[in-house]
């Protein structure tokens, strides 16, 4: 593709595409490599022989996982959206996004301690008010632990917003890097952010590579690394040569650290110019090469998705099938955390135009599942009857509507009496997950699942259904909610009758589950006659805030004082609990309030919810222990955007908002007891905030910003312990 100068011009059909092939070759490359992370081309060859598709069966791991490539990815680039779309963005900003979205111990990062883990080491620096980039300088960290791989994995995202444009994409590489990283680590990932952001415009992976190396110090290690590798690429050796040269040259034994950037970045350069524009062949060249595979490639992938777009993704074996656009993005927002591969290209789509000054595009409605992509199936999953006869098939068509050209299309086969087809997505948490047990449940879980569900009780659901057969056929909208002993449940809608080519609008508002999270939204097709045909989605959304009241469900038994609580805690105990993001010391399940939450020093919270609740009222009956303050916090959007209504130890009422710095922004005198019940509801409706107690407006006030204007509900507590037994959302 030729290069284009008017940056806008990019942000088209092609550039949109692109941006999904990047994702998705990011996760393909990610979870291909993952199963084997860490281990030596010797044994890679000894225990796996070449690495030519996904090897996870075969080391009984899941396909799908959560990853600190892909969330970070994903999570850091959100400083972009919270920043105003700034192109002047700060190193500084995008540290205050770490703290706004990194639980410390949980999410995203190993966790491995200060000076043995570079990512916990820049965490526990800005933490302690050591601000980027001096957080992860080599000044303050030392050169070996600033130069480890961190920043070039997650970097993908700031060139996927700078299409053509690598000037760009490299100075945002280059303050997002140094957040954590210094040196040669800081020019390795702003080489991949200039490698992506000119694979958009040119198809020539040489001239790609050539022209990245402009943009780093010519007597850099990295520079000269990729020099050596450009002259034995073209001249009579072979990668596997290729690769002995770099083991000798820049190998492990040459970088100390954990995983130090240099010698993979190596394996990344040289998969990328020995494996002649294959797809299949690059990330055989990377991933049988051992080191850190499933961040050399991801980063791979992403290149590859980027030039190639997705009919290069096509070419070779299936890699698409098996990952089904699935993407766990767990932090403290964690109603983000069950996505999908279109659902994050929109997003950085979005930020890209808002770059540019654009608006955001609206894809149908902008419904939470609309599939306009070519292949896209946003991890909607089908039932089979057996492995060999398929009941139900799913596949991404051309459709044509008003509102696009695209859907999700269900074959089903052979309905009958008592025979019906599913389909359905996960909203929560993946029901498979729980099955796995020993490597795979530590594999899977070495990052904590940390999420919200997607949809709540009260909510709306509204998809639009096109019927494709010859006979008459029902269909029912279903939820699958985690319920006693955490088994998924279904509850149902009542019947709609389609006939041949039938096109309807279908709503129906979601039931009550007894404060039980919903796990699946599906369809269920059935017949009362012998029947095979089609049915598809245009599209499926989530509309309104929920209405509904959160509490331990009635099925767990409630623990009594000198009886023995026999439910067990965590992923396989209590998955109503596992629904709220817990950023605190302590939630105490042994008592009889459903939530007793402490924080011993500082503030902190537990919150449920998405970015889709706007305008809503949050009520709770509190007891205040001791504890500095506590109440009600809503429309979060993270550890450090919120705002809070709160009772405090110094008999104050408060409204304050929390923007990385706390703001009183309405406070009046009120005094109160230690362990009274006091009746709390904090409304929020467009920019104002109401605070209520006993049912009577107490305090009222105006964000005149606006700057907080979306988000889940929760409560908060700061250096002490509150208690209630029940959270209402209207």
């Amino acid at each position: 593709m030729e290069l284009r100068k008017d940056r806008v011009m990019l942000l088209d059909k092609v550039y949109e595409e692109k941006v999904y092939a990047g994702i998705l070759g990011k996760i393909i490359g990610v979870y291909l490599g993952r199963p084997f992370e860490g281990w030596t081309y010797e044994r890679i060859m000894e225990e796996l022989g070449p690495i030519n598709y996904y090897v996870n069966d075969k080391l009984k791991q899941p396909i799908c996982v959560t990853d600190d490539d892909i969330t970070g990815t994903f999570t850091f680039l959100r400083a972009l959206k919270d920043f105003n779309y700034d192109k002047n963005i700060t190193a500084k900003q995008i540290g205050l996004t770490w703290l706004n979205n990194l639980i410390e111990d949980r999410t995203i990062l190993w966790w491995g301690g200060k000076g043995n883990s570079t990512e916990d080491t820049a965490y526990q620096n800005l933490k302690q008010g050591i601000d980027a980039p001096e957080s992860g300088s080599i000044k303050t960290n030392g050169k070996i632990v600033a130069e480890q791989i961190g920043a070039q994995i997650f970097i993908d995202g700031w060139a996927l917003v700078s299409p053509g444009n690598p000037e760009q994409a490299v100075n945002f590489a280059g303050k997002a890097g140094s957040v954590s990283h210094d040196g040669e680590a800081v020019y390795g990932a702003q080489i991949i952010a200039a490698i992506e952001s000119l694979a958009f415009v040119e198809n020539d992976i040489i001239k790609i590579i050539e022209e990245s190396k402009k943009f780093i110090p010519n007597d850099s290690t990295i520079y000269k690394l990729i020099s050596d590798i450009q002259d034995w690429s073209s001249g009579n050796i072979d990668w596997l040569q290729a690769r002995e040269k770099i083991a000798s040259k820049y190998g492990y034994d040459k970088y100390l650290g954990n995983c130090h950037m240099v010698p993979n970045h190596a394996l990344i350069i040289m998969s990328l110019l020995f494996g002649q524009d294959d797809l299949q062949k690059s990330l055989m060249i990377v991933n049988t090469s051992g080191w850190d595979t499933d961040c050399n490639s991801g980063n791979v992938g992403c290149i590859l998705g980027i030039k190639n777009g997705l009919e290069g993704l096509k070419k070779g074996p299936d890699y698409l099938t098996p990952i089904n656009d699935t993407i766990y993005c767990p932090s403290a927002i964690g109603g983000e955390t069950i996505t999908d591969a279109l659902t994050e290209s929109y997003k950085i789509i979005n930020i890209a135009r808002n770059l540019e000054g654009m608006d955001n595009l609206k894809i149908k409605e902008n419904a939470r599942y609309h599939f306009q992509m070519s292949g896209s199936t946003q991890s909607w999953k089908s039932n089979l009857l057996n492995d060999n006869n398929p009941l139900t098939k799913i596949s991404n068509v051309e459709f044509s509507s008003s509102i696009g050209d695209r859907a999700l299309q269900i074959d089903f086969e052979h309905l009958s009496i008592g025979l019906s087809s599913e389909c359905y997505v996960d909203t929560f948490f993946p029901e498979e997950l729980t099955k796995l047990e020993g490597v795979a449940r530590q594999r899977f879980f070495h990052y904590d699942f940390i999420s919200c569900p997607i949809v709540y009780s009260g909510q709306q659901i509204k998809t639009q259904l096109i019927s494709k057969t010859e006979k008459s056929i029902k269909v029912n909208l279903f939820i699958k909610y985690w319920g006693e002993n955490d088994k998924l449940f279904k509850v149902s809608s009542e019947d709609h009758i389609f006939n041949s080519n039938d096109e309807k609008i279908i709503e129906w508002k979601v039931p009550e589950t007894d404060s039980n999270p919903i796990g699946q939204i599906g369809i269920k097709i059935s017949s009362d006659e012998f029947c095979s045909g089609k049915l598809l989605i245009n599209f499926l959304d989530i509309l309104g805030e929920p209405k509904t009241n959160f509490y331990r469900p009635k099925h767990i038994v409630k623990p009594k004082r000198g009886v023995l609580d026999s439910n067990e805690e965590g992923f396989y105990g209590q998955m109503w609990k596992n629904s709220w993001v817990k950023a605190l010391d302590k939630w105490e399940t042994r008592w009889i309030e459903s939530f007793r939450i402490t924080q011993n020093i500082g503030r902190g919270m537990i919150f449920t919810g998405t970015n889709s609740w706007k305008n809503y009222t949050v009520s709770s009956k509190l007891k205040l222990q001791l504890v500095k303050s506590g109440g009600i916090v809503a429309r979060i959007q993270g550890l450090k955007r919120y705002y809070a209504f709160e009772l405090t130890s110094n008999n104050k009422l408060r409204i304050v908002k929390m923007l990385y710095d706390l703001e009183i922004l309405e406070e009046i005198d009120f005094n109160f007891e230690f362990y009274k019940e006091y009746n709390l509801s904090f409304k929020v409706h467009d920019n104002k905030l109401f605070g209520y107690v006993n049912n009577e407006l107490k305090i009222e006030t105006q964000d005149k910003s606006n700057t907080l204007n979306y988000g889940g509900m929760g409560l908060i507590a700061e250096d002490g312990t509150i208690c209630t037994n029940e959270v209402q959302v209207s």
